[in-house]
């Protein structure tokens, strides 16, 4: 496991990590969230030893992470670390022998992962002709290249488009199904609860909610009930209830456990109830209320 402990870390009179805490297991997908400026990228960048923590740690399989170590995880970071000028084929077999493949099987390694997420065709291109959704790809290639045990990713979905996310996340999930730890961050909350089984949100540097997503939103006291009549989204003022109202939709907020029969009885006397709807919070509405300030 990849673990966090108690990291503290301070630049001037910032703060950037107040005791955060928590693990990444193998083959599990971790969507690590929080405000911008929350200390993502400072934790991330401790695991690699390009930020050296005030205090705290971070291990793997309880021990310290060494340099022979580190080469078996795999990082990409949010910022563009690779050639423009270089062809993507010679790249990533540049970045496979720097992780300590052999010449020959950092090729074929090369071409797979380029094949695997569509630029296949595009080896002997520069990266600078790449649009910047591929160049996302293969900054990607050079983090899995070498197939890592672990992979932590700055904001990997950045720039991508529909097709290029759903390519990415069949990746993710393949890499997690063969036993990899992945750890991501993200700003896309949908995204990341649809490929995530666990995330964790910080604020401020510290760890304010983490869990696995599914138990996180079963075990809310919140649930949220949305209601079509006569297929217009239904607006009722109702004496007691809170709502909100967002994406041209109205929400009402009740609790877990509450009777929506009267509800919808009321509704159905204002005309014909074409879709409703009675969950718990999205991962979106969890992250609002766990860094509200």
């Amino acid at each position: 496991m990849l673990a966090f402990e108690s990291l503290h870390k301070r630049f001037d009179d910032v703060t950037a990590l107040d005791g955060l805490s928590f693990g990444a297991q193998p083959g599990r997908i971790v969507g690590f969230l929080g405000p911008n400026g929350a200390g993502k990228t400072t934790a991330m960048r401790c695991v690699f030893g390009l930020v050296t923590p005030d205090s705290g740690s971070v291990t793997w399989n309880n021990k310290a992470i060494d340099e022979p170590t580190r080469l078996t995880f795999g990082y990409m970071p949010e910022e563009r670390g690779l050639y423009p000028k270089m062809k993507i084929g010679d790249q990533i077999t540049h970045f496979a022998r720097l992780s300590g493949l052999a010449a020959k099987d950092a090729r074929g390694a090369a071409e797979r992962w380029l094949r695997d997420l569509d630029l296949g065709d595009r080896l002997d291109s520069k990266l600078e002709e790449l649009s910047h959704g591929n160049q996302q790809r293969v900054q990607l290639a050079a983090a899995l290249v070498h197939d890592p045990v672990v992979a932590v990713l700055d904001e990997p979905f950045a720039g991508l488009d529909p097709i290029g996310v759903d390519t990415m996340a069949d990746v993710l999930r393949h890499l997690s199904a063969k036993g990899t730890g992945i750890v991501f961050s993200s700003h896309q909350l949908d995204l990341v609860a649809d490929v995530c089984q666990d995330v964790v949100i910080i604020d401020h540097g510290h760890s304010v909610l983490k869990g696995e997503v599914t138990e996180l939103q079963r075990s809310s006291p919140t649930r949220y009930l949305e209601v079509d009549v006569d297929g217009i989204p239904w607006t009722k003022e109702l004496t007691g209830v809170a709502s909100s109202a967002g994406n041209g939709r109205h929400r009402y907020v009740l609790g877990r456990k509450a009777n929506i029969g009267p509800i919808l009885d009321q509704a159905a006397r204002d005309g014909e109830v074409t879709r409703f709807s009675f969950e718990p919070p999205h991962l979106t509405d969890l992250f609002r209320e766990a860094v509200r300030r």
